[in-house]
């Protein structure tokens, strides 16, 4: 019996559950070594395997057990950011800038203190101020197309990491690699964020505030949902259209079954919510210009229409991508026995805005862009359930998910790339790219045009293109009501006749941009210029596309009058 003790206690190592053994630090493995006199299992290559074919399933072998989902997760990111970062950024200066671009990068150089902008662009004018803040502390006086557009390209690029951590939170890593992959890609997206636009930023904390919601909904936590008032009011900071998604929120906690939300955990919202918003009001009535968002809103309220009830509905399924809608419909429809509080929350903050903006009689091509993060989620969704079907063939299901998601980028990432530098067309869609030609009579008008002289443009879009790069003033056509009936940003001429006879305009300038959308100024525009003995000193043509191909024509041309 002693013998079979000792024997026991020498040949096995004593465990103690949480510690190492006792006869080293190291656990005790099971000795796998062939007894004596017996040969060794062969460590080389099979006989009836070639060296380079072992090799390669060696190094193939080693691949597989260095890369772990985390790792692949981590490179199929890295990879999907470096594409949308090529799309976003090359050739980004291509075209000058819109009007729009004009005002947003005028009034952070304005903030930066660039004392020449700053007589064309006031720094309180119309929109919350976060874009033009952010652009200037990170620019200083160094604000130029080139560097303004490289901040908002970066902030898309952002956005599809983010959108990237959104689909992961909500449906896994499969599908938050297909969603940012097609938001990397999806025209809309890229063009808007090649723009200075504050939609670009407004998508940004947006898509963060959605983010916190999905956060507050897993865990109940009230920090998550005091972020995501934080994070709605920097989305109304970038743009006061942001206000929306309150109604979204509103929707998904009140009319969704089994999504509980605490009262105090709410006014923590609303207040973190209020206390980031309250800083534009507040600066705007310490310095003295409580009036200028009054009169902003009361001319957003009355404008007339700009587009017709189905702008949206014949102009964003082409750039978001028929494919993406259809996934993303599809996946409610085939996988309603797997919907929880994730596919409500994500319609809700898609359908409210949607509808509101249709039913709105004021349309921007890039109202809508908040609504392309969700759309992205939901086509992955689908695209990452194919992968989980049972079919004879084990690894087909996988496959397909994977051709799936690249014929969808493929057929969004060859229109995002054709839109990059389009040929002109002589008139433009506002927020849908840059203003051929206007960067180029600016400089023009900074070279040759007098310094105290004053330009007449058609209308302001062009009017703010040349204050911008031409740093003289310049008023517009069609500017003539009262502040309900333009932008209060902008100085009325009331009476253009009177006022060319008075000297008071030097240069009368036409564009075909201004023609194409309001006929009336462009023609009184050229009216003004025959009568007075106009000029034409600067002629710009751009080779157009045309129903019959391409042409040259005439895009912008700046008379020099006199009154006789």
């Amino acid at each position: 019996m002693i013998r079979q003790v000792r024997a026991r206690l020498t040949g096995t190592a004593l465990q103690v559950p949480g510690l190492s053994t006792l006869t080293g630090n190291r656990p005790a493995t099971q000795d796998t070594r062939p007894p004596a006199g017996a040969h060794a299992p062969p460590t080389g290559p099979h006989p009836g395997t070639s060296p380079r074919r072992h090799r390669r399933t060696a190094l193939t072998g080693r691949l597989a057990t260095r890369l772990t989902p985390r790792s692949a997760s981590a490179a199929a990111l890295t990879a999907i950011l470096a594409l949308a970062a090529l799309l976003r950024f090359w050739d980004l200066n291509a075209t000058g800038f819109n009007s729009d671009e004009a005002v947003y990068t005028g009034t952070a150089a304005s903030l930066a203190g660039d004392p020449t902008l700053q007589q064309f662009f006031p720094v309180f004018r119309a929109h919350p101020l976060l874009l033009a803040t952010f652009l200037s502390g990170l620019l200083g006086h160094g604000v130029d197309d080139q560097s303004a557009r490289a901040v908002t390209a970066a902030i898309g690029v952002v956005c599809v990491a983010l959108t990237y951590a959104l689909a992961g939170r909500l449906y896994g890593r499969a599908t938050a690699s297909v969603a940012a992959l097609l938001l990397a890609v999806m025209p809309y997206h890229v063009v808007v964020s090649r723009q200075v636009l504050l939609d670009g930023l407004l998508t940004l904390c947006a898509t963060g505030a959605l983010y916190c919601v999905v956060r507050y909904t897993e865990s109940e936590r009230a920090e998550w949902l005091i972020a995501a008032g934080a994070a709605l009011g920097a989305t109304v900071l970038a743009k006061e259209t942001g206000a929306i998604f309150l109604g979204s929120l509103y929707g998904f906690f009140a009319l969704t079954r089994g999504v509980p939300v605490r009262p105090r955990h709410l006014l923590g919202g609303l207040t973190a919510m209020a206390a980031v918003y309250l800083a534009f009001p507040l600066a705007t009535t310490l310095a003295g210009h409580h009036a200028t968002g009054q009169n902003y809103l009361l001319w957003q309220l009355f404008r007339r229409a700009n587009h017709s009830l189905w702008f949206y509905a014949t102009t964003l399924p082409v750039v978001i991508g028929w494919g993406v809608l259809a996934a993303g419909v599809a996946g409610l429809v085939w996988l309603r026995h797997r919907a929880t509080w994730r596919e409500p929350l994500l319609l809700w903050w898609i359908a409210v805005p949607l509808l509101f903006f249709t039913a709105w009689p004021v349309k921007g091509y890039p109202y809508l862009l908040p609504l392309a993060p969700p759309l992205a989620v939901l086509a992955g969704r689908t695209v990452a359930a194919v992968a989980g079907l049972r079919l004879p063939v084990p690894r087909l299901a996988p496959a397909a998910a994977v051709l799936l998601s690249l014929g969808l980028a493929a057929s969004l990432a060859v229109p995002a790339a054709g839109r990059i530098d389009p040929a002109p067309t002589g008139t433009r869609l506002a927020g849908a790219g840059g203003l051929p030609g206007g960067r180029e009579a600016g400089h023009w008008v900074r070279g040759h045009v007098p310094q105290g002289a004053r330009l007449l443009a058609a209308g302001p879009s062009l009017a703010n293109v040349l204050q911008f790069y031409g740093h003289r003033q310049v008023s517009a056509l069609s500017v003539t009501g009262g502040s309900r009936q333009h932008n209060p940003a902008y100085v009325p001429v009331r009476n253009p006749d009177r006022a060319l006879r008075e000297g008071l305009f030097q240069y009368v300038v036409w564009d075909s941009y201004t023609a194409a959308r309001s006929p009336f100024y462009g023609a009184q525009a050229r009216d003004l210029a025959a009568r007075y003995h106009g000029i034409a000193l600067y002629t710009r043509v751009e080779r157009v596309r045309t129903g019959s191909g391409r042409a040259d024509r005439e895009t912008i041309v700046i008379y020099r009058v006199r009154a006789s």
